[in-house]
């Protein structure tokens, strides 16, 4: 149990599919990191101190301080861009129908809420497509991708980490041409519009891919050089397989999404991280044929997740990043005996000839014990050291 690396040189190891000193371990990310009520908890746990700061308003995520990251062996940190000078991102309190309300209207228009007596995360409360017809997209104001004042500072950030720090630099979540669409447009309307007005779909499709294409030129302009992973995603399946037909996926989503991750493989050598939730075993293939190298969250307790047969059948081709503990059954409940028995046997399977990273399954959310949160850590640690 010596490290003989650099978090930097553990994570680049292990993304070749070669074997490190240990496991790379993240945590703190937009879908690897932890909701701030059982962060407030992990702090006194801990013996911490710490002024939480909210990474995402939406999922309530906390940004871990660097005490609890060196405390945890976390080898990753996270460069994010902002929002483009004039955009007005705050979050206002509005009372509806006896309630307060805490209302975030993002870029797109799409307005997030979440109420003061129940305050775990916001939900969409108002979707700004739901009454558009094909040729309203014409008009409505899309945000600009190829604004360049999002991306201020970002450079002088990307190489202080580099210079000053060992660590691997991943980048917060973007490249959602899929999930945004239904965002603007409401789930169930959407879902219809598969069927009834595929060319609606096609036409939004092309505008998210438009603006994420526009969004990573500028990106990685300034940083393309600096960052190691490159982190997109869209969720495509459900706990029991695909979301939606995966006919329409490979006919229509897919091209997409494939323009876009060849895109930025042009302009940068970082990794590819998608993260999908739910069964996507369907989909690994044909993500492995867009271009990714990382899949996330791996979540294990979902059907055909298996992690010995998903490490046997692409674990050559394909990086997994999570899947270290069951996070719906296990995490929250078990002791922490039990769960350090979980990550072992995780481990176990996923880790052998590297092209592993470990993670919870998703972030950790309200209500897991802060004994829990370090025993998964503490386990991932001990147990992912390989024999020298």
């Amino acid at each position: 149990m010596k490290e003989t690396m650099t978090s930097r040189e553990r994570m680049l190891t292990a993304l070749d599919h070669e074997v490190p000193d240990r496991v790379p371990i993240d945590f703190g990310g937009f879908q690897t990191g932890i909701h701030r009520l059982p962060y407030v908890a992990l702090l006194d746990h801990l013996g911490i101190k710490d002024d939480v700061t909210i990474l995402d308003p939406v999922q309530q995520l906390a940004k871990p301080c660097e005490a609890v990251l060196q405390r945890l062996h976390v080898d990753t940190r996270y460069l994010v861009a902002g929002g483009p000078e004039g955009f007005e991102g705050g979050i206002e309190q509005n009372s509806r129908e006896g309630r307060l309300w805490h209302d975030l209207r993002d870029e797109f228009g799409v307005v997030w809420s979440m109420p003061d007596d129940q305050p775990f995360f916001m939900d969409i409360s108002y979707h700004p497509l739901a009454n558009a017809e094909l040729r309203d997209l014409d008009s409505y104001p899309f945000p600009n991708g190829a604004d360049t004042t999002r991306f201020r500072g970002l450079r002088q950030k990307a190489q202080e980490m580099r210079d000053n720090t060992p660590y691997a630099v991943c980048t917060g979540i973007g490249g959602v041409v899929y999930e945004y669409c239904w965002y603007l447009r409401g789930l169930e309307l959407w879902l219809t519009d598969m069927l009834m007005e595929p060319e609606f779909c096609e036409a939004l499709l092309d505008r998210m891919l438009k603006f994420w294409t526009d969004y990573y030129t500028g990106f990685m302009r300034e940083v393309g050089d600096l960052v190691d992973v490159i982190m997109i995603g869209d969720d495509l399946a459900g706990q029991a397989g695909p979301l939606f037909a995966p006919s329409f996926y490979r006919a229509v989503v897919k091209p997409r999404q494939k323009q876009l991750v060849q895109h930025i493989k042009s302009l940068t050598s970082a990794r590819i991280w998608y993260h999908t939730c739910g069964s996507c075993v369907t989909y690994i293939p044909d993500l492995l044929d867009n271009g990714i190298d990382i899949l996330n969250p791996v979540q294990i307790s979902a059907a055909g997740m298996d992690p010995r047969q998903l490490k046997s059948e692409f674990g050559s081709r394909l990086t997994f990043w999570g899947g270290g503990i069951d996070a719906q059954h296990v995490l929250p409940v078990a002791s922490p005996a039990e769960v350090r028995e979980h990550v072992k046997r995780n481990l176990e399977a996923f880790m052998p000839g590297g092209g592993f990273v470990f993670n919870n399954c998703h972030n950790v959310q309200a209500g897991v014990p802060p004994e829990n949160i370090v025993a998964m850590f503490d386990a991932a640690y001990e147990f992912g050291f390989y024999p020298a």
